[in-house]
């Protein structure tokens, strides 16, 4: 059975990752890219659907015991666990070196006191655990092939085969160190370099040291900052500069439920956000590289812009049920693909140009191309603007006026007058300078309930959506306004846990269908959560929202992750894992309450 969604750490090489369990067990690994089929699933499943296990014997079956205590070395991704046992300490090594040839994840195992009975158990299976590979010996190494796949086991430890199974058992002593590293390459071709452990190691390190050097944050809430800089970077596809919301699938967002989805696409709004704080905290060069993305992902038909891509660009990301796997805690169905790509959302366009914008303002090398784009898509939302959309949170019911929706349109128009003001490009000022006024009229005349004195989910709803909380931090009215402020302290009531967090908006219960057109509840969302910690602080209510977000702070991992959302209920991480959209508002909130003096020493 897999561990609770908490217990994993993250490891990875910027093209996959890999999710390790607190007891040494490696649960999802997807090769070679993020997007892949795994070729460790009993995340989703049971063991018979892949994993690999390496920690001290704990006699016969069973996993073993948790380590007693894991870290990350320093800042980076390399990840160290540690057990005391009754026959001494050993410590094991796990980290994915950035990609110089084929994948590998590399794990070495290093006696620390006494002498520690070990044991490596790998169970490789293919295509989401549907394919049970080939495996032999080529001279000293194991293979295991699969179709177009196969994967290559380097050790210098006895290995041997039993139930569909490679395993390793051996004995470290203090400064001793054993190494065992797997290797993706395509089946069809020559096999992968054997795997330098030590070199691979040292090299890691140097590349997450440098890389986080260039962080300007240096607040009180530096090492939360950092470990989420880290995170983000670690879900960036280097090849193409694509950032995926998730390198999961269908962790689900209620323990049992159907709200499971697949997250290892780049959406347009979780990558433009990821960018902002990337670009806030000094990282230009990934700015870059996602501007690329973009301008190759949207070619020359912005029209058909898509809310989401494949890590390199792709269009077709067609939903499926994978129904040989019983779900994480028996969450089904398990999908991949995502059918939200041909939705409408008319936020993204505002996402996009924001980020854009922030490009600009921050002085990244001028795209002519970029600029281009913005002007177009603009002439797009300028056509559009008004029709009903799936919104923020893709909802599968009907489309609506979503009030967040509106706002973004008139962002995305905001920043496009701001271009044309700045005298880099040529554009109809007056006109859009028309329609931004058009756009914020609208959403203040349809979107507001002048009764409650808060803005609802859309136009004519009753409903509060936590999206709202977006409106001052977006600029579209300030934070002294008594609209703003009321709609704060409504969502405050009415969708906050008893913890304070806050949830995305009303859901329908057990069995009816609510606006996202689904069954059953969710969690609380944990970026709507930093959002009104950001808006708290913006009216002034800086103790509180200083309160709120180390509270926030607290339901992290021991290794600083955060899924998706928080189950109030079982007082545990569900969702993907880890999450983007919940690392980019964390790094936000921590900047305005530096910036704010708002951190209580």
């Amino acid at each position: 059975m897999a561990g609770r969604i908490e217990d994993y750490a993250l490891i990875g090489d910027m093209q996959t990752a890999a999710l390790v369990c607190r007891d040494g067990t490696v649960d999802w690994l997807c090769l070679p890219r993020f997007d892949s089929p795994a070729v460790f699933a009993g995340l989703l499943g049971t063991e018979e659907h892949g994993f690999w296990r390496l920690g001290p014997v704990n006699g016969p079956g069973g996993r073993p015991a948790p380590a007693d205590r894991r870290r990350y070395r320093g800042d980076s991704l390399v990840l160290e666990s540690e057990w005391d046992t009754p026959r001494g300490t050993v410590r094991v090594i796990d980290f994915m070196p950035p990609r110089d040839g084929a994948p590998q994840l590399i794990r070495i195992v290093e006696g620390v006191s006494g002498r520690v009975p070990m044991r490596s158990e790998l169970r490789m299976r293919f295509s989401y655990g549907w394919v049970v590979p080939w495996v032999h010996k080529i001279d000293d190494r194991t293979v295991a092939v699969a179709g177009p796949d196969s994967v290559w086991l380097d050790t210098e430890a006895e290995t041997y085969g039993k139930d569909l199974t490679t395993f390793s058992d051996f004995t470290v002593s203090p400064g001793e160190r054993i190494a065992f590293t797997i290797s993706w390459e395509p089946s069809h071709k020559q096999p992968p370099a054997v795997a330098d452990p030590e070199g691979s190691l040292e090299a890691t390190e140097e590349f997450w040291r440098e890389w986080v050097e260039h962080c300007t944050y240096h607040g009180p809430y530096r090492d939360a900052v950092v470990r989420s800089l880290i995170t983000l970077k670690a879900l960036t596809y280097a090849p193409t500069g694509g950032i995926v919301a998730a390198p999961t699938t269908s962790l689900p967002e209620c323990l049992g439920g159907v709200r499971n989805w697949d997250y290892r696409f780049t959406w347009l709004r979780d990558a433009a956000i990821t960018l902002s704080s990337l670009l806030r905290t000094g990282y230009r060069e990934e700015a870059r590289a996602w501007r690329e993305w973009l301008l190759r992902a949207v070619a020359g038909d912005p029209e058909n812009l898509q809310i989401m891509y494949g890590i390199a660009g792709e269009r077709e990301l067609g939903e499926n049920e994978l129904t040989w796997l019983p779900g994480y805690e028996n969450s089904r169905p398990v999908r991949v693909g995502n059918g939200a790509a041909g939705q409408l959302q008319l936020d993204v366009y505002g996402e996009v140009t924001e980020a854009l914008h922030l490009a600009h303002m921050t002085g990244l090398a001028r795209n002519d191309y970029a600029s281009l784009l913005q002007l177009k898509l603009i002439q797009w939302v300028e056509k559009h603007w008004d029709e009903p959309d799936e919104g923020i949170w893709e909802v599968r019911g009907p489309r609506r006026h979503f009030v967040h929706s509106k706002v973004m349109t008139w962002v995305a128009v905001d920043r496009t007058v701001k271009l044309i003001e700045s005298g880099d490009v040529d554009g109809p000022l007056e006109r859009w300078k028309d329609l931004r006024e058009t756009i914020h009229r609208d959403v203040c005349e349809n979107g507001y309930d002048k009764e409650r004195n808060t803005f609802t989910q859309s136009y004519g709803s009753q409903e509060l959506d936590a999206s709202l909380l977006l409106i001052p931090q977006m600029g579209f009215l300030p934070p002294d306004d008594k609209r703003v402020i009321g709609t704060i302290e409504a969502i405050q009531r009415e969708l906050s846990t008893e913890d304070g967090f806050v949830l995305r908006y009303p859901t329908s219960g057990a069995h009816d269908l609510g606006v996202d057109g689904l069954e059953g509840e969710e969690g609380a969302f944990l970026a709507c959560s930093f959002w009104l910690a950001d808006d708290l602080a913006m009216i002034g209510r800086v103790d509180e929202a200083r309160k709120l977000f180390e509270k926030l702070l607290s339901l992290r991992n021991d290794l600083g992750l955060l899924a998706e959302e928080w189950d109030p209920k079982a007082q545990r991480q569900v969702g993907n894992f880890p999450q983007a959209f919940s690392h980019v508002p964390l790094i936000d909130t921590a900047l305005r309450l530096t910036a704010s003096g708002a951190y209580g020493g």
